[in-house]
This record gives structure tokens, sequence and C-alpha cells, in this order.
């Protein structure tokens, strides 16, 4: 495989792009904030399935961190990643600093309301903003035909889709399934801060969700459930449980037993803070 074009600034990334559309090329877009991992080559695998070229964005966003939360110590590792982009087949690698996405006097974000309320908004209330107003740049500075996002980030997912609907963004925004190791626990970057024990613990989440989806696809009381489930977590080792809940798959509203839902959950393992979310089947 040959390397992806590596570019930092937003004119060189227009200039690219532009000189595919010329050629009738599609593009597809992933965004990152890096440290990738075998989920995020799943999505640009999907991104290439579905366009001549792959885009990815390596850019931690300091707009969706919280002054208490790991901007500083989130893993960046640009070498590997290119690394792991050029295996993957991805042609370019968008990796703007702060100065190129947020110029001095920088004054504008975008609050999206609908699915971004409640669940992470409750713990995290400037997440979303920062997600919202990271994405819409990066969809007007690369104007790709798609973008691939993965479900292990349902609220997001869900964020995502309502801006660009919301704002009439010609962006097609395609939901990847979650990757996980094969104990089931999802990939995430923030995983490597989980040591061996830690680990072993961090695998029951998706025990205990998949569990208890089952439990409320066959009738179970949701509060009932859902409330059994935060404290099999404390049981199993994590030390505080943000949240589990059952929302609406499409708009993440209040669940009703007929229609598709997700279950949802945020569990804390010393100073790591882990999501993932599983399918509750209609009745």
């Amino acid at each position: 495989m040959n390397a992806p074009i590596v570019v930092d600034s937003v004119a060189a990334l227009r200039t690219q792009v532009r000189n595919w559309r010329q050629a009738g090329l599609k593009v597809a877009m992933v965004p990152t904030m890096g440290a990738l991992h075998d989920g995020h080559i799943s999505l640009v695998r999907i991104a290439l399935e579905r366009a001549d070229r792959c885009v990815v964005s390596i850019f931690v966003n300091p707009a969706q961190f919280a002054p208490t939360e790991d901007l500083d110590k989130y893993p960046r590792q640009l070498a590997h990643d290119l690394d792991r982009l050029r295996d993957a087949g991805a042609h370019l690698a968008f990796t703007p600093g702060v100065n190129e996405m947020y110029p001095a006097g920088f004054a504008t974000k975008i609050s999206v309301g609908g699915p971004s309320r409640g669940l992470e908004t409750d713990f995290r209330p400037s997440f979303f903003d920062g997600v919202a107003t990271v994405v819409a740049k990066l969809f007007l500075q690369a104007a790709p035909d798609c973008a691939v996002f993965g479900e292990k980030d349902y609220q997001q997912l869900c964020v995502v889709r309502q801006l660009c609907r919301d704002l009439d963004l010609p962006v097609e925004i395609v939901g990847a399934p979650t990757v996980r190791d094969v104990h089931g626990l999802a990939m995430s970057s923030r995983n490597a801060y989980l040591g061996e024990a830690e680990l072993g613990i961090a695998r029951e989440l998706n025990v205990i969700l998949r569990r208890t989806a089952a439990a409320l696809a066959g009738g179970a009381d949701e509060a009932g459930a859902t409330d059994a489930a935060a404290k099999a977590l404390v049981s199993a080792g994590f030390q505080k449980v943000d949240y589990v809940a059952a929302r609406e798959a499409a708009t993440l509203s209040p669940w009703r037993k007929d229609r598709d839902g997700r279950l949802l959950a945020a569990a804390w393992l010393g100073t790591t803070r882990l999501i993932d979310n599983v399918e509750i089947p209609s009745a």
C-alpha cells in the first residue's frame, strides 16, 4: 500500500479534494482523534467500500474536553497512526494543529438539541457542542460525500445525523458496527489506560448490557432492569456508574417496547470512563 498523503492545513486539504472531484472521484471521510485501533480501521474499510478516496482526520479536539478531563494525557501516536492508515489503504490524513482548527479570535460554536439531551450531556455538558462544531468544520473543509462513524459512540452518531439534517449538510452519515475484542470489550483508545486486572472487569460491561437488553426485550420492567444492571456493574468491580439507560434507537427519546431500542451505559474504572451500548430488539 502507498502511504497516505499527509496535510495539516485546510487549504492543502481542499486542494487535494478538489483535484479528486475534478477527476470524478467520490470522497469519504473518517473523523478521528488518532490513537487508531482496529475499530477505526474498520471505519476506513467501510469508507473505501463506499467511495474512491478516503480522508481520515486526526485531531484531538480540545473543544469537546472539559477542564477536568484527559485532554493532556489523551494518547497521541501520529507515526503509528500513519502506518496503520497506509496498511488500510487510506488516501489522505488530515492532521491539523489546534491553531489551524481554532485560529485566534475563533468565537463560534454549534449546539445540537434532540439526541444530545441527557446521557452523556448530564455528565459532560459541553461535549456535544464541541463535537458538533468540529464535525461541521471538518465537513465544510473536506466536503465529503459520506462520513463513517462507529456505533460504539452511539449518542454521538445520532447527534451527527441530526446536525446534518438540521443544517442541510450534504454528507451521508454511515453508522458502522462496534468492533470488539475476543472477550466482547468495545475497542476504544482509552482502553490503553487499563491494566490487565481492569481489562478483566471492563469486559463485564458488554456481558451485563447484553443480559439486560435480553431481559428488556422479554418484557422486564425498564427501571428495575437498568437499576439491576448498574448494581451488577458495581459488583463486577466498576467504581461508579454514570448511567444505564434504554432509549429509542433512532431518536434517543424514551424507549417504547414496540420500537427498536438501544441500551446505553457509561461507567468508571479508576480514572478511566468507558461507554458501550447494545441493541434492544423490538417486541
